[in-house]
């Protein structure tokens, strides 16, 4: 990596402190300048000034670690921070980035039930709104959250669903069985044209500390901006998929 231009102190000083929360080594400059476009005598006066700020420490091992100072200005940013007020920063990031409608999305009973909601800057196509709830085996995020299950709850969760298609047939619950081990296995979800006429979506797990799914963040929007093209269905996954990790991380850290 060449060192950005423009590039702020602050800026730097913010790569740097990435690269070290990272693991990365602060022994060995070429590797610094290498891994965040920080040149190594930048570099050099970027550590002393954060070691002097109480920002990093050196560690046993060599190089430098976050400091409890760092550490305790992370824990009081998140101490407050729930999995919803957490979530729109989320959506909002997923949201522009895309250019269609984000969600968070919970599973509650049999439902799906869609708890937050981020527009993008044109007129909106789907019926979901913030409150809906959805039989959960008929959208993405639900799909996803199903998928989330263990075995015991997925079980229960089958006898007590009405287990039918969109419109209205009968579901094999083997069929869904299928699909969910699926979705379990990719940890995401497509749909084209699956629950509303014309209307794409993509979901993405999120998982708490002990790794159990608690919520799903999904994008929707019409066929032709979503699913039509190769290159674009990669962009959206790889979005929903980044943004579920992000969330995913921020919860383990949240008290």
């Amino acid at each position: 990596m060449t060192e950005d231009a423009p590039s702020t102190p602050v800026q730097r000083a913010f790569r740097l402190l990435e690269h070290i929360a990272a693991g990365g080594t602060t022994t060995n400059f070429s590797e610094i300048a290498r891994a965040t476009g920080i040149n190594r005598v930048t570099a050099t006066r970027l550590l002393a000034e954060l070691e002097n700020a109480g920002m990093v420490e050196r560690s046993p091992g060599g190089g430098h670690r976050a400091a409890m100072p760092l550490l305790a200005l992370a824990a009081r940013v998140l101490a407050d921070e729930t999995l919803v007020s957490m979530s729109e920063r989320a959506l909002e990031e997923l949201g522009r980035r895309l250019g269609l409608s984000a969600y968070l999305v919970v599973l509650d009973g049999t439902d799906a039930v869609y708890l937050r909601r981020h527009l993008p800057d044109q007129p909106l196509v789907s019926n979901i709104t913030t409150g809906s709830r959805v039989p959960a085996h008929l959208t993405t995020p639900g799909r996803v959250l199903l998928a989330g299950l263990t075995p015991a709850e997925r079980d229960t969760w089958l006898g007590q669903a009405p287990l039918t298609t969109v419109d209205g047939s009968p579901l094999p619950a083997a069929e869904l069985a299928e699909t969910l081990d699926g979705v379990a296995e990719r940890g995401f979800d497509w749909s084209f044209s699956g629950y509303e006429a014309g209307i794409d979506s993509c979901a993405a797990r999120v998982v708490d500390v002990g790794g159990t799914t608690v919520a799903a963040l999904s994008v929707a929007g019409p066929s032709h901006l979503v699913g039509a093209a190769d290159e674009r269905r990669q962009q959206v996954r790889g979005a929903v998929t980044d943004a579920a990790r992000a969330l995913s991380d921020a919860l383990r850290f949240a008290r």
